[in-house]
């Protein structure tokens, strides 16, 4: 998985590196430059209730594009979407109680965010003027799409149709990004960064798993009824109704950490237009 993501990380630097030589015949390289598109990957770890010890080692692929502009020489704001994947699973829990439960989930997820960004050193009067080294922090607000899934039987359902404690919920919800980055410029129009993030969510119905059982009698659906309690498969009489499921006191969250490209994309908006005015007024 960290190889796939190393793969695609590299050859999207080469392509943008390739793109910006080829480009400085169309382009000057002194136009200054604040609109910036991004694009990377990297992993996603998941923390909840189904998390275990060490599942940082166990982090999931992620992939990640976005725009961001300049609007003055330590502020930008930015715009991103992000598909990543999420797991967690009972069966490697250092709890007895929580190896008895054996509840699991999977989640491919999409999340876009708005987001400000301030670094801690100034860009520069120009573009290619900014240090060669930065470091930032960035915050903001997003809507994160999730939906988890199990395997049961050798086919895979997604959990939240089946109201598995009895609750509906919605799969999109409301998340808050905030994390920092570093950036270093490796030629006048592209940057590589490495980021890590957290998301607060505002459910803790990420994996599924929050509340109490609900009790074999509060499902007409079996397989709704099976996913709900999964210990008879491993031998266990059914939970009691009311007893313990989940931990609601905690909303479930996850973390990105990401290697990006930043590539200053050859356009001015309305500087242009300020530089065409005194060319023509020069040729008058």
């Amino acid at each position: 998985m960290l190889r796939s993501g190393w793969l695609i990380f590299s050859g999207l630097a080469l392509m943008l590196t390739t793109f910006e030589s080829n480009a400085q015949s169309f382009y000057a390289i002194r136009r200054e430059r604040s609109l910036i598109v991004s694009g990377g990957t990297g992993v996603a770890t998941y923390m909840g209730e189904l998390a275990n010890p060490g599942d940082y080692l166990d982090a999931k692929l992620n992939l990640v594009g976005g725009l961001k502009y300049r609007v003055s020489q330590r502020i930008a704001v930015r715009t991103e979407l992000t598909w990543f994947q999420l797991r967690g699973s009972d069966d490697l829990a250092d709890d007895v109680s929580r190896i008895k439960r054996n509840l699991s989930f999977s989640s491919n997820n999409f999340e876009v965010n708005l987001t400000g960004q301030i670094s801690l050193f100034q860009k520069g009067k120009f573009f290619y003027q900014r240090p060669p080294f930065n470091v930032y922090g960035f915050g903001g607000i997003g809507m994160l799409y999730f939906n988890p899934t199990t395997k049961y039987q050798g086919t895979k359902y997604a959990l939240q149709p089946l109201k598995t404690e009895g609750v509906s919920y919605s799969r999109l919800v409301l998340a808050i990004p905030f994390g920092a980055g570093v950036r270093f410029r490796i030629s006048p129009a592209i940057d590589v960064v490495v980021e890590g993030g957290y998301r607060k969510l505002f459910t803790d119905y990420l994996d599924d798993v929050s509340t109490t059982h609900p009790g074999p009698a509060a499902f007409s659906d079996p397989i709704a009824a099976a996913l709900s309690d999964r210990r008879p498969e491993i031998g266990l009489p059914l939970a009691e109704a009311g007893s313990k499921r989940g931990n609601p006191e905690r909303e479930d969250s996850y973390w990105l950490l990401n290697a990006k490209v930043e590539y200053y994309l050859p356009t001015n908006f309305g500087s242009r237009r300020k530089g065409s005015s005194r060319s023509k007024a020069g040729r008058r």
